[in-house]
């Protein structure tokens, strides 16, 4: 779907607005927050409804945006880290969603489950460089611990709640489903 950039600046900010607000509902414990990831819900979101550059954008403003204000997620080395996991799915779900011949569920979960997995790389390799620059460790099987098995009832969630949202925008006719691509949209992204 076409959107101006006016349009496509203030869903962004309705994002980030969300992404600020939604991670009251695990009541601010961080093992829930872990467990259930809110701030990566609107973003990659935004990616899919706005575009890469804006689903980038908001990834990299939330976690320190939501770190300055309210202190959580500590600023380092979590808020920062997680600005660039979130900022990967926003790129990345953004990139590939809107470059594949068909927009529809397939290409949803493909593109989500890409994004999710090189997300929780580049999560890795921030907190290893990260935590390296303060002389402390990041072993493999915290990797694997933060990034999948904590996450994992985010994860489901992720895969549930956001292609609910995009079938229901797109019974409203507000993002629209395309079996193949029109020739404009290709140009645009």
């Amino acid at each position: 779907m076409k959107h101006s950039v006016t349009k496509n600046l203030t869903l962004s900010a309705m994002f980030i607005a969300i992404g600020i607000v939604l991670p009251f509902l695990t009541m601010q414990i961080p093992e829930i927050g872990n467990m259930l990831l809110p701030m990566h819900i609107p973003v990659l979101l935004c990616g899919l409804i706005c575009g890469w550059k804006y689903g980038l954008t908001v990834g990299i403003i939330l976690p320190l945006m939501r770190s300055f204000i309210f202190t959580m997620p500590p600023m380092y080395p979590v808020a920062i880290a997680m600005a660039f996991e979130l900022a990967a799915y926003g790129l990345i779900i953004g990139l590939v969603y809107n470059r594949s011949r068909w927009q529809c569920i397939v290409a949803l979960y493909r593109s989500m489950l890409i994004a999710m997995l090189s997300g929780r790389v580049v999560w890795g390799a921030a907190m290893i460089i990260l935590l390296g620059v303060r002389g402390g460790s990041f072993t493999w099987e915290t990797f694997m611990s933060g990034a999948f098995i904590t996450a994992f009832p985010g994860i489901i969630a992720q895969l549930i709640i956001i292609p609910a949202v995009m079938v229901a925008l797109n019974r409203t006719g507000l993002v629209r489903f395309y079996r193949e691509k029109p020739a404009e949209s290709v140009v645009e992204n």
